[in-house]
């Protein structure tokens, strides 16, 4: 059995058509509304207009990345309790209409955060990198977080000057715009007074509180997805560690227990991505995917490269930290075990060849993808035939 093979599209706005996803071997598309605000209801409508898009191109969806969480839930302020009511609506609509996995996330206020996202390789080829002395310097002498000084080592402090002191104004004003970017799917980026104000709004919850309010929040919805036949995955934390003060709680094979722990039902998954789970040393993926096999519910397959500072690139999906041969042979045992192919996407493909000439959102250019997904494929094909 193989993986359900696919790739990530951003909408009808997506420089990336629907027809070059299917040119690249993909069976389906995981997308999201991104048109409709935060907290609002996804209608039936808007749905199965969408379904009906890529249905028209060849293939289909089942897999929405992502479904997202308000801040007002994730605080448990404002309009919480009624963006909870309207998630449980949403999930019966895309149930009704076919889907059958929802992706979210619960990292406050800021989604994935890197500090470049047009690292060139040798080869001129494009990755997102993350530089930990440039994001401190943004922290703490760019955005000027009050209390920033404190999250870091006079060691992180001195190289973080060292960083303001040599960069040139250019550097620091491309690390100072990606860092404030806007959620994927979106053109729009944060700004400076937009990013502290929002901040601000999660003092007092700390890493326990912010966990108390996840739990919460699933034990609301779980039930209705249960009985509705989906399942969620919710992505790890991108960088999986604390960021401008907040805490972070699916980062680590310890949280992922916590959550197994607080709700027991196996619609309640993750969306396993080895970039993020594969960015801290210590989370053994090979262990996380036998660990937790049955509550792996989509897969993200990317690879990044760490040093010993802290900073990390986007690698070749076969050449980074993480095993992607043992990964997938682990993975392809676990849906023999469980007579499933589960869906999975490449994720955060390089930018290279006719790609570098276009604007597309960092990370999912077309060309990188494609590669990434032909490596995949073939490690996979390999595999399943020695397993069989």
């Amino acid at each position: 059995m193989m993986m359900h093979q696919t790739m990530r599209w951003y909408g009808p706005h997506d420089v990336v058509q629907l027809a070059d996803i299917r040119q690249a071997g993909c069976a389906g598309v995981v997308t999201a509304l991104h048109q409709i605000p935060v907290g609002d209801v996804w209608t039936v409508e808007e749905i199965e207009k969408r379904k009906q898009m890529i249905e028209a191109a060849g293939m289909t969806w089942t897999v929405i990345e992502s479904l997202p969480v308000s801040d007002d839930i994730k605080r448990q302020t404002g309009n919480w309790l009624q963006h909870i009511e309207n998630y449980k609506i949403s999930i019966r609509n895309v149930a009704a209409c076919g889907l059958k996995v929802i992706t979210y996330n619960f990292m406050p206020v800021l989604d994935w955060l890197r500090t470049d996202v047009s690292y060139t390789f040798p080869n001129g080829s494009k990755a997102l990198y993350f530089n930990r002395s440039a994001f401190v310097a943004f922290d703490v002498y760019m955005l000027k977080r009050p209390g920033a000084e404190k999250d870091y080592s006079m060691a992180e402090i001195e190289k973080a000057r060292l960083y303001m002191n040599t960069a040139s104004e250019d550097e620091k004003e491309k690390v100072f715009r990606n860092c404030l970017l806007g959620l994927p799917g979106s053109d729009d980026a944060f700004t400076p007074e937009q990013v502290l104000a929002e901040l601000k709004k999660y003092e007092g919850i700390d890493t326990a509180k912010l966990k108390q309010h996840l739990f919460y929040f699933l034990e609301q919805v779980i039930p209705v997805a249960e009985a509705a036949g989906v399942v969620m995955a919710i992505h790890p934390d991108d960088p999986p560690y604390p960021v401008l003060g907040l805490p972070r709680i699916m980062s680590s094979e310890q949280d992922a227990a916590d959550l197994v722990q607080a709700v027991p039902s196996v619609a309640c998954g993750f969306c396993f991505c080895t970039g993020s789970f594969g960015a801290r040393p210590d989370n053994d993926l090979i262990k996380m995917i036998q660990r937790f096999g049955d509550r792996i519910h989509f897969l993200h397959l990317r690879n990044t490269k760490m040093d010993g500072e802290g900073n990390f690139f986007e690698a070749n999906h076969l050449e980074g930290d993480a095993d992607m041969f043992a990964i997938i042979k682990e993975i392809l045992l676990l849906m023999k075990r469980r007579h499933i192919s589960l869906p999975m996407r490449p994720d955060h493909g390089h930018q290279m060849l006719d790609d570098l000439h276009k604007k597309t959102y960092p990370g999912y250019s077309a060309i990188g993808r494609l590669k990434a997904l032909a490596e995949l494929r073939g490690i996979e094909y390999a595999l399943s035939r020695v397993i069989a």
